[in-house]
């Protein structure tokens, strides 16, 4: 059977656009008028629907199954169909399975185009009055009226449905008394009109106490025959944060004049519209100018800048204009007097408010270190001198085969070979041994700030010391790196063995002065002793490496004996570790979280991730029972990039759950900020910018950090990830490295914390870190906050988060949703609530 079609006539006759579909929306026939939306090849319905509405319009059609029209509002697709909206209208063609569908569309664009500018209208000049924060009120002196607004009465505490007190008498005892006068002098003049008046400010007392400063803006609009006003209407503002923060500003302000002085550093501001430069007292003095000299660009500057570095300086600093971007430069000035200094420069280019193009920086007179600089390069071209006398005198050692070249002691080979010797003759000799395996404790550190061949003279003085110490019988040997032999016959006695440890240990202990550097360093010391014929050297050998690891692990600069109980803890290390690795393939580290919190309001503010293991014997296990041995597996940042993902998806989870969590962080492990592949790996996670940070260690970024972890810093900040440094106060990083890291954040050691309430000292440094954070724009946030005195005191320091178990214990992921909708560390203890109140 064919479908009941309708004639084209018919269809190009309607008063509106039609379509003759079948009920699948197959297109039969377009009528021509339909102009208001023409998709480039109609074949379906559907081609001429705005996606978002296809499912409605198809279940109109659908609903023409039970023999009734349909008709629904749709927008349309085409060339000109941007807003184009249309009424659809459905009517069943014939009857039965063979039916079908004639769709006519009757165009409403204009009628919603003005519907939308009518509302568009209404509602601009109320969003404008609502999201300016201004309460209005209107005050009639006849009737005695008085209106305020939702917002004028939300910024004194009151409820929209709440009286307004309309007595003068009882409203002027609301002011703050250090206004009264002021503010009474300012309705005054406000009332007879004078425009100097217009806007005023003052404290009026919060219904809950606490005074609220309010900028008040107000104009008479009425006044009687005799010019008395009748009716005045105005706005008010709260700008209580805006005069907390110029106070905050005063008060930073002095900070930072006290430590320009304490530096030395002089800053300088340079507008280039006006082409002036302005000095502070400081500069004057660095380049012996009167103070009274204007300093123009192009002129006093340059003059004193040594023509060999003046090109160079002024190409960088025309560049580093151009791009608005910060810089450094070392440069030599040329006083008055012909003396030469070094001077070091940081430079931050901006556009100021007002549109013009300015320059402000820091000048250090650096003539000091870089005489040192220099006389330290003098003495490394020495030492490099040397050092090609003592790589000959390595060449020619190194045909001894059997000795080291360094200390001219025996080396490894030698000893293996004594030993194999002693063990082939075991059977002959009743005469037992004691082996001493010495490590020397912080020769790195020599190597790493004095040089190696501070470090090489190092050596040389422990092998004299050991040859002073030897025996008849006894041998010692270098077996690489820092680490010695010393065997000595052994008669059973561990009190003697010992003895000769703590000597060699009190020897090694002792500054040793060496190109005017006081060198100290220590040993640790394993011990293993045997005795009998059927010794086995070797193994005696193994088991002094044993102890000296256990040594190393007590606290080095100490001697330990081989025991099995040091085996057994080895062994125990070695079962950590395997568990560890299979832990990673188990999938049985988890993050817990323990919440931050705003320190004024007490909103959550974030959540610090932490990694926890799920062991399957010994239930859940802090980084204090494997972070150590994980390091030592090289698997620590397997175990932050598992929680890093975690932490993400949770995250996830709550913001579809509409949890009020901000943010997570998560600690970031050297080895992982030094990782080349760290920023395909973040790619990967698609993080959404300022929902993320890292946590670093104090100690990770240290000023000289190297290019690797400097530019995965700077990937972090462009994928919209913050940088915090955590536990910071407990280690050494400078102002200058905050500024080369630009954290976001500064977590505050607990430790700092943690005696606040106690020391007097302890309050002013804490508060010195968060002035110091602030003035560099940089958020702080207190660790360890453990009772209600520690958020009272974090409060008034202005400290901008909490987080400590005073408010929240670390949680799993799945506990988060409970624990934040009970709000529990709002209500208990009620010492935490009378404090953040």
């Amino acid at each position: 059977m064919k479908q009941d079609l309708l004639p084209t006539d018919f269809l190009d006759a309607l008063p509106v656009p039609a379509l003759h579909i079948n009920k699948s929306g197959d297109i039969f026939y377009v009528s021509p008028n339909l102009t208001f939306a023409t998709p480039d090849i109609p074949a379906h319905l559907l081609d001429f629907v705005h996606q978002d509405d296809r499912s409605s319009v198809m279940a109109a059609l659908g609903s023409l199954a039970d023999g009734s029209p349909a008709t629904l509002e749709a927008r349309l697709n085409g060339a000109e169909a941007t807003d184009c909206h249309a009424i659809l209208s459905f009517s069943n063609i014939g009857s039965g399975p063979h039916s079908t569908v004639l769709v006519q569309f009757t165009d409403i664009s204009d009628q919603r185009a003005r519907e939308k500018e009518v509302a568009f209208r209404e509602s601009r000049w109320n969003n404008a009055l609502v999201n300016s924060l201004s309460g209005v009120w209107d005050q009639n002196f006849v009737t005695g009226e008085m209106y305020g607004s939702d917002t004028w009465r939300a910024m004194r505490g009151l409820k929209p449905d709440e009286p307004i007190e309309t007595n003068f008498d009882k409203w002027v005892e609301l002011l703050h008394p250090d206004d009264r006068e002021h503010a009474l002098y300012c309705i005054e003049r406000q009332n007879a009109g004078d425009p100097a008046y217009v806007s005023f400010q003052y404290r009026e007392r919060h219904k809950l106490g606490h005074w609220v400063w309010i900028e008040c803006r107000g104009a008479c609009v009425e006044r009687d025959e005799n010019g008395r006003p009748v009716r005045i209407v105005g706005t008010d503002m709260d700008v209580s944060e805006r005069k907390a923060a110029e106070h905050q500003m005063e008060r930073i302000s002095r900070h930072l004049k006290v430590a320009l002085e304490a530096s030395q550093v002089g800053v300088f501001e340079v507008d280039f519209e006006a082409g002036e430069t302005t000095w502070d007292d400081r500069m004057y003095e660095m380049y012996s100018v009167d103070r009274n000299m204007p300093v123009k660009i192009g002129g006093l500057w340059e003059s004193r800048v040594h023509p060999d570095d003046l090109g160079r300086v002024g190409d960088n600093v025309s560049d580093k204009i151009a791009k608005l971007q910060p810089f450094s430069e070392d440069y030599r000035i040329i006083l008055p007097d012909g003396a030469l200094r070094y001077i070091r420069a940081r430079s931050l280019p901006f556009i100021d408010i007002d549109g013009s193009k300015k320059m402000i920086g820091v000048n250090w007179d650096v003539t000091s270190d870089v005489q040192l600089r220099q006389e330290l390069e003098r003495e490394k071209a020495l030492a490099e001198a040397r050092n090609i006398d003592l790589e000959a005198a390595r060449v020619s050692i190194e045909h001894n085969a059997m000795h080291d070249y360094l200390t001219d002691l025996p080396n490894r080979r030698c000893l293996d070979d004594m030993l194999a010797r002693r063990t082939a003759n075991g059977s002959e000799s009743q005469i037992g041994i004691a082996i001493l395996h010495i490590d020397l404790d912080r020769f790195k550190q020599i190597n790493d700030t004095l040089g190696h061949h501070t470090g090489d003279a190092m050596l040389k003085h422990v092998a004299d010391m050991l040859r002073d110490n030897l025996k008849p019988d006894d041998f010692a040997a270098r077996i690489g790196g820092d680490e010695f032999v010393f065997l000595s016959p052994f008669n059973g006695n561990t009190s003697t063995i010992a003895a000769v440890a703590n000597r060699l240990i009190e020897e090694l202990r002792k500054p040793v002065l060496h190109e005017g550097h006081e060198c100290r360093f220590g040993a640790s010391i394993g011990i293993a002793c045997g005795i009998g014929p059927d010794l086995d050297y070797k193994q005696v050998l193994l088991n002094a490496d044993i102890a000296l690891y256990n040594a190393k692990k007590r606290g080095r600069n100490r001697c330990e004996f081989f025991s099995s109980d040091t085996q057994d803890w080895l062994i125990n290390t070695k079962r950590v570790s395997d568990e560890i690795l299979t832990a990673l393939e188990r999938d049985e580290f988890v993050p817990y979280y323990q919440l931050q919190f705003d320190a004024k309001t007490l909103n959550i503010s974030g959540a610090e991730t932490l990694a926890r293991w799920k062991h399957p014997v010994e239930g859940i296990l802090t980084p204090d029972k494997f972070l150590a041995i994980a390091e030592d597996l090289d698997a620590v940042a397997a175990i932050d990039g598992i929680i890093l993902e975690k932490a993400l998806a949770d995250f996830k989870r709550w913001q579809a759950a509409g949890i009020p969590i901000p943010k997570v962080s998560v600690n970031v492990s050297a080895r992982r900020l030094h990782d080349p592949g760290l920023t395909a790996t973040l790619d990967r996670l698609h993080i959404q910018p300022g929902t993320l940070s890292f946590e670093l260690l104090e100690s990770i970024f240290l000023d000289d950090s190297d290019e690797t972890a400097i530019h995965n810093m700077q990937t972090l900040r462009q994928l919209g990830i913050d940088i915090e440094i955590d536990d910071f106060g407990t280690g050494h990083a400078s102002i200058i490295g905050l500024l080369k890291v630009n954290p976001s954040t500064l977590k505050v050691d607990r430790e700092l914390v943690r005696l606040a309430p106690q020391s007097t000292e302890q309050r002013k440094l804490l508060s010195s870190i968060i002035d110091i954070g602030h003035s560099l724009g940089i958020k702080v946030v207190a660790e360890g906050v453990e009772t209600a005195e520690h958020i009272r005191i974090l409060q008034d320091m202005g400290c901008d988060s909490l987080q400590g178990y005073a408010l929240c214990r670390p949680l799993p992921a799945h506990q988060i949703q409970s624990f934040v909708a009970a709000e529990a560390w709002r209500s208990a203890p009620s010492k935490i609530q009378r404090a953040a109140g």
